[in-house]
């Protein structure tokens, strides 16, 4: 079964060192990284443990500007590698990331001694005896990477913690951590699989945003695999992506599985002095949050940006520094936070707000009339949002795209839209020019029977279905009057010098419009001319 391990630590303690050491791989991938000899970004190497089983490293940063990567690579791992100087003891990046891991939940770990060459006997002994009291009941082992000492003990320490997570059946989700180009392939992700499987074809959603892609090829640690699953360290390739599509902290979900929220509701661990804003950090994603603490123990994160969560998924809160952090409860609240509902909620009562099958109240004892159970405060909240979309939207087309989840079928009717085609109006609805009414005039007066570009595609088209013009081949339009003009000195079996000839026009030009002739129905080309397929 997969399992991934994170390394954590003060900067200059030797995290990249040990893991080059364990693995055979430097993990400092950037040219600024071996430059400055420090970590920036997130880097990966495959350990293979005595037992026999290979699993991920995930090198973290150590540097306290880089906490938030460290939390988006802490995220999702089995177990961790504190790194800890042995001459140096424990300083404040090690007590910050060990924080972390306690609020992500990571409990299992090791921790590694490092430089233990450089250190008398005293000495080393003062430092285990630090890092027993300040990680209780974790092995802790005395590694030199210059010399190899230790690393037999410490590879064969991680094999023990290091406890195989049950299979994940649930629906896909991955975190995205990097995204990159490779010549022939494209744009590429890479994250740990959180649940669920990835496997070549299938169709996934990029959220927040909503935008499906289709998975071209998975690999493990370099190495292509039919399928990737839960716990996995896994590298996912996007055909007809760009790069810049892409970002860390966005998610690749199984359709209908997960949805953004600009709100969660949290079951906070400790109760600490929280300030009114924060930064939340959640799978790979960071973002602005105001805090509404409910009581003493629960808390609404208000974000500024939406994030994909789901129940019981863990949260890291930091202003400065790491302040707290906590369990989600619910991952799509009502806007209203409410102590008793909080408490129900967490105690496991089927409190409803976002959509739940009926069929999992009914396993409870809980009896619903149709499919899905919602409130109608969540109706309406996915109505507001809806409607702001289309206030953003261009009012040549006026619409949205609908929710695709599998509840969509049952809420969408519900919301008073118009659907046309694959999108959501407002009722009578009409496409308007708007703040282009100046440019379309202007447009209009410069068409003829030469074609102009034009580079606004979406004006183009309206004014084509206002008969206000012709949209020629790639991009190019004319007045309706050229247009036919063009179309009245068409006789059957013409060629295209013939009708350049006629039309006085050039010899790209005749071509743009005898393909949209044939598009028209016009004509047909047989050959080296063209026959009219009607009577004009």
């Amino acid at each position: 079964m997969p399992l991934t391990i994170g390394t954590a630590g003060h900067i200059d303690h030797g995290k990249t060192t040990l893991v080059e050491a364990l693995t055979g791989k430097n993990t400092d991938r950037l040219p600024q990284e071996r430059e400055r000899g420090i970590s920036i970004d997130l880097g990966y190497a495959p350990l293979d443990l005595p037992d026999g089983r290979r699993a991920s490293v995930v090198d973290v940063p150590g540097h306290e500007r880089f906490v938030r990567t460290m939390v988006a690579g802490a995220t999702g791992i089995d177990a961790f590698l504190l790194v800890i100087d042995a001459n140096e003891g424990a300083r404040p990046q090690t007590h910050e990331h060990l924080a972390i891991l306690r609020l992500l939940g990571v409990e299992r770990g090791v921790v590694a001694l490092t430089k233990s060459d450089l250190v008398d006997g005293e000495i080393l002994e003062l430092a285990r005896l630090e890092a027993e009291e300040l990680v209780p009941g974790v092995p802790v082992v005395a590694v030199s990477a210059r010399t190899g000492a230790g690393l037999d003990e410490l590879r064969a320490a991680l094999g023990t913690v290091a406890q195989e997570r049950s299979p994940d059946c649930s629906a896909t989700r991955l975190y995205v951590d990097r995204v990159f180009s490779l010549r022939g392939v494209g744009t590429v992700v890479t994250g740990t699989l959180w649940s669920g499987s990835i496997g070549e074809g299938d169709v996934l959603r990029v959220e927040p945003g909503g935008r499906e892609v289709r998975v071209r090829g998975v690999q493990v640690h370099d190495t292509p695999a039919e399928r990737a699953d839960a716990g996995q360290r896994v590298a996912v390739s996007l055909p007809g992506v760009e790069r810049s599509e892409l970002h860390r902290g966005d998610a690749l979900v199984a359709a209908g599985s997960f949805r953004p929220s600009y709100r969660l509701d949290v079951a906070l661990d400790e109760l600490l002095e929280i300030p009114a804003r924060v930064q939340v950090h959640h799978g790979t994603a960071t973002a602005v949050a105001r805090v509404a603490r409910v009581g003493e123990r629960w808390a609404q994160l208000r974000l500024d940006e939406p994030i994909v969560a789901a129940r019981d998924d863990r949260v890291v809160l930091r202003a400065g520094t790491t302040v707290g952090g906590g369990r989600v409860i619910d991952p799509a609240p009502p806007r209203h936070a409410d102590a008793e509902r909080m408490a129900a909620v967490e105690r496991g009562e089927p409190v409803v707000h976002a959509p739940v099958r009926a069929g999992e109240l009914r396993r409870i004892g809980v009896e619903v009339d149709g499919d899905w159970a919602y409130s109608q405060a969540w109706v309406d909240e996915l109505r507001a949002e809806l409607e702001r979309a289309i206030d953003a939207a261009d009012p040549l087309d006026p619409g949205v795209s609908p929710p695709s989840e599998l509840w969509a079928d049952a809420i969408v009717p519900l919301l008073g839209f118009e659907r046309r085609g694959a999108k959501l109006y407002r009722p009578g609805a009409t496409a308007e020019l708007g703040a282009r009414e100046e440019a379309a005039r202007a447009l209009e007066s410069s068409l003829g029977l030469e074609p102009v570009k034009v580079e606004d595609a979406a004006l183009a088209r309206h004014l084509e279905e206002q008969g206000r013009l012709v949209r020629l081949g790639a991009g190019y339009a004319v007045s309706p009057e050229a247009y036919r003009q063009a179309v009245d000195v068409l006789v059957d079996g013409i060629t295209l010098a013939q009708f350049r000839d006629l039309l006085g026009v050039g010899r790209k030009t005749a071509q743009l419009y005898l393909e949209r002739f044939d598009a028209d129905g016009i004509t047909r080309r047989v050959g080296d001319a063209r026959v009219l397929r009607r009577r004009r």
